[in-house]
């Protein structure tokens, strides 16, 4: 079961690494969008995210503050379902759909992080359990 949590680990992260990084490759059209959902501080909050993404996902592939990676993604993937994908102001079918959709990933995803930090801060995933990593894998539970 080791090898899963592993290969899972390194997808879950490999996910939230990418997108921190087109973030940053893409903060003016993401800047533009932000603008368009009527976000304050656009740029600021690109930023924001993007380096909340990067340091989550860098966090739990390297086994270092596992838990603190996880909330940070977990704060930021439950703040964009509610800001971003607003489905239920939506009157167009297919646009509804589409941010229906954005929005059960993004809570899907959030609270899987929230299942992780949860492991990992509670104790029940120890750094043995958890694989390869450097450093202590919990930053709340020392």
């Amino acid at each position: 079961m080791n090898a899963v949590l592993v290969i899972g680990r390194v997808l879950f992260a490999a996910l939230f690494i990418m997108s921190g990084i087109g973030h940053f490759k893409s903060l003016e059209a993401m800047t533009g969008y932000a603008k368009y959902k009527k976000l304050p501080a656009a740029k600021l909050g690109v930023i924001g995210s993007g380096l909340f993404f990067l340091l989550g996902g860098i966090y739990i592939l390297l086994g270092v503050w596992v838990d603190l990676g996880a909330l940070l993604i977990a704060v930021t993937v439950i703040l964009a379902a509610l800001i971003f994908h607003q489905y239920w102001k939506e009157t167009d079918a297919n646009t509804k759909m589409q941010e229906t959709i954005a929005f059960n990933k993004d809570l899907a995803l959030g609270g899987a992080a929230l299942i992780i930090l949860a492991l990992v801060a509670g104790g029940v995933i120890t750094g043995a359990e958890f694989g390869p990593h450097v450093g202590n894998i919990s930053f709340f539970n020392k």
